[in-house]
């Protein structure tokens, strides 16, 4: 057998469904943007991950230059950071399991309870991570279309739920930026499916599920340090878990998934909550203006919303060209066209100075349009 027919041969091992199905599309880091613009990295403004303008905490570069056990592995049982957070969040250490990123936790919500076949509930538009694993575990997904404003369509979910094993639910959802109230949580919760709640956004509205998970059975809350306290590339996230299912997801989950530079990063940032605060206030205001600016634009339409981000729909233009033609100019966007979300931008905020480039930029872009 010849090397080339060897490799055909070993791809035809892998699982038939994992061949067919697509790859999830993140957005490429600076210097690779940059580099291919032919712009220096300091000028690029990159508006198109949800990410914190303002970076970590002073104390997180203090701690990880002060560090110097990065060649021991870290503890398994993160003790020390798991009751910190316990303490942060208000629930008990043994109810909480941190992993590589809110991402790494999602993955292993699915592991645990989807079999191929199983029904996993969708609510779209959402974040394309939870229909991206369910096609990874060969789940049947349902997915149960949100309404013109973005809420829930709780009669077609309870009715989805029914049959089902998991649902993945974002409050505030990605990309639409709008909540979930708790009596639309516990209803949801009655068919007996698990729920996550993804919560990446939990800080820029003061509203959590967390402490509700220890009086549901079959509700996770899912947490992140990645928007509010500026850890994204460290990839630090938590989840918080009923009592009984702690034992089982400690004996699946895979070894050492928090590094110590994230261990470090966690606690030095819960050292530090009130300038993080302030930077999450910072971006709430900026929000606000941004809004304001983007709506004063006839051709512009934005929706509310309660995370770092607004979603705004384009008018009498592709909303395509328009990331396309803002990417020229070394501003960053995310570009939408799907169900529920045609034509749109998804816009994260940025520093007062990033938003005065990108409303300079759109009203350039924008000339002419009619109203």
């Amino acid at each position: 057998m010849s090397l080339d027919d060897s490799r055909d041969g070993a791809r035809d091992l892998v699982r038939e469904h994992l061949l067919r199905m697509p790859g999830y599309e993140p957005v490429e880091p600076i210097d690779v943007v940059a580099k291919r613009l032919g712009i220096p990295e300091d000028q690029i403004v990159k508006l198109d991950a949800n990410e914190n303008p303002y970076g970590p905490s002073a104390k997180v570069r203090e701690t990880l230059e002060r560090y110097d056990m990065y060649h021991i592995y870290p503890d398994p049982a993160q003790s020390r950071v798991r009751e910190a957070v316990a303490d942060y969040v208000g629930v008990e250490p043994g109810q909480v399991v941190l992993g590589n990123g809110s991402d790494d936790l999602l993955d292993l919500c699915a592991r645990l309870f989807l079999s191929p076949g199983d029904t996993l509930v969708n609510f779209p538009p959402a974040f394309g991570v939870y229909e991206f694993l369910g096609r990874i575990y060969d789940a049947n997904i349902v997915d149960v279309p949100r309404g013109e404003d973005f809420s829930l369509d709780l009669e077609r979910a309870e009715a989805a739920l029914s049959g089902a094993k998991l649902a993945f639910l974002a409050s505030p959802n990605n990309p639409t930026g709008n909540l979930t109230s708790l009596e639309e949580i516990e209803r949801l919760l009655s068919p007996g499916a698990v729920i996550v709640v993804d919560e990446a956004y939990a800080e820029f509205t003061g509203e959590s599920f967390a402490q509700a998970v220890g009086r549901h059975d079959n509700l996770i809350a899912v947490r992140t340090f990645s928007k509010w306290a500026g850890l994204a590339g460290l990839r630090a996230g938590y989840a918080i878990v009923p009592k009984p299912m702690a034992e089982v997801i400690w004996r699946v989950k895979i070894p050492y998934n928090l590094t110590a530079a994230a261990e470090q990063a966690i606690m030095a940032s819960l050292d530090d909550i009130p300038a993080l605060n302030a930077n999450v206030a910072r971006i709430i205001e900026e929000r606000g203006r941004l809004f304001g600016e983007l709506a004063s634009q006839s051709w512009l339409r934005p929706f509310e919303s309660e995370a770092n981000f607004l979603l705004c729909e384009v008018r009498g233009l592709m909303a395509k060209d328009v990331r396309d033609r803002l990417r020229e100019r070394g501003i960053l966007v995310r570009y939408f066209d799907a169900a529920g979300i045609k034509n749109c931008l998804r816009i994260s905020v940025g520093k007062s100075e990033d938003t005065d480039r990108l409303m300079s930029a759109l009203g350039e872009i924008g000339a002419g349009v009619a109203g």
